[in-house]
């Protein structure tokens, strides 16, 4: 069903925003454009929804200040965006606000994407969600102010690993030119995102890695994180984010993952690779994400859900 944001938005009284658990500077940036441009557009005011932290380096975005942890959740909103949700669970128990909305809208680019919702805008080709925004934004002649732009040239950059990954394209590149143009700041963003870290942060990686375990002549790295581990540190939901990036950067890998554990029976996979689909395999556990990049959740201690997750790797 096509999908006309101007209209849906015009006709909508209270709008909520909502980004995935364990926030990255893709959901982030692309919800705060979205409030910016409902701001600027609409001259309307939409909540903002984060079920997790909103790590250090992203407290930079214009408006995150104004995204709260918790809502009524009574509350019936006129119009629900989700933003880089590639499964609704991912919201936790905001899936209650966006199932009770009277219009639901779901923006997203993962391939994976069971496309939830009354209305969806997905484009599983592009870099990241705020790609996918950039795109509709242009394409529906929306004018990006300085705010959007900082917000989705983050998401782009982020999700893109500073334009470094396989999914960084032509289009997302140009995207990033024209939002320098509008105002992004490029050194800027990359110091607030990739060079704002605690020494608890970089002690707490090095430690994960130095613990990691390498099996099949190097090819498969991989690493388990335990909330002992975790209070030990400190550590933020967040901390284990680009530990599983660091082990596939090594030569001999092929692919890796982080085993972190959530409780004595659940545990949260993220998923890297060079070559194989990591989605393929994420998604016999419930999960997704990209071919190269994926995440799952195993009902299983560390040591198991570990031992899952071997079982399925097909070198």
């Amino acid at each position: 069903m096509t999908c006309n944001l101007d209209d849906i938005i015009k006709s909508s009284g209270k709008i909520l925003l909502l980004s995935h658990m364990n926030p990255d500077g893709d959901t982030l940036g692309s919800m705060c454009a979205m409030y910016s441009m409902i701001l600027n557009r609409f001259k309307k005011k939409a909540d903002m929804n984060v079920v997790s932290s909103i790590p250090l380096n992203y407290k930079f975005l214009p408006n995150v200040e104004k995204a709260q942890r918790y809502y009524d959740k009574s509350l019936v909103y006129d119009l629900v965006i989700s933003l880089d949700v590639a499964a609704i669970d991912r919201v936790l128990d905001s899936k209650i606000l966006f199932d009770k909305a009277k219009v639901s809208v779901n923006i997203d680019h993962h391939k994976t994407n069971p496309k939830f919702g009354d209305y969806q805008i997905i484009n599983p080709n592009a870099s990241s969600c705020g790609e996918v925004l950039y795109d509709y934004f242009k394409e529906h002649g929306w004018e990006i102010d300085k705010d959007s732009a900082v917000c989705l040239y983050t998401a782009i950059m982020t999700d893109t690993g500073n334009f470094r990954f396989e999914n960084t394209s032509s289009n997302c590149l140009r995207a990033a030119a024209e939002l320098v143009d509008k105002g992004a700041h490029p050194n800027s963003i990359y110091k607030k995102c990739y060079e704002t870290k605690t020494k608890n942060f970089v002690m707490f990686q090095n430690y994960c890695v130095n613990n990691a375990v390498f099996l099949d002549d190097n090819k498969i790295a991989y690493t388990t994180v335990y909330k002992k581990d975790l209070e030990k540190f400190s550590a933020g939901d967040d901390y284990t984010d680009g530990i599983a990036e660091t082990l596939r950067a090594i030569d001999t890998t092929e692919v890796s993952f982080v085993a972190k554990e959530v409780d004595s029976k659940l545990t949260k996979i993220s998923m890297r690779s060079k070559g194989i689909d990591v989605a393929e395999i994420c998604g016999k556990f419930g999960g997704g994400g990209h071919t190269f990049a994926a995440g799952c959740t195993i009902k299983a201690g560390v040591k198991d859900a570990a031992a899952k997750v071997l079982r399925e790797i097909k070198l």
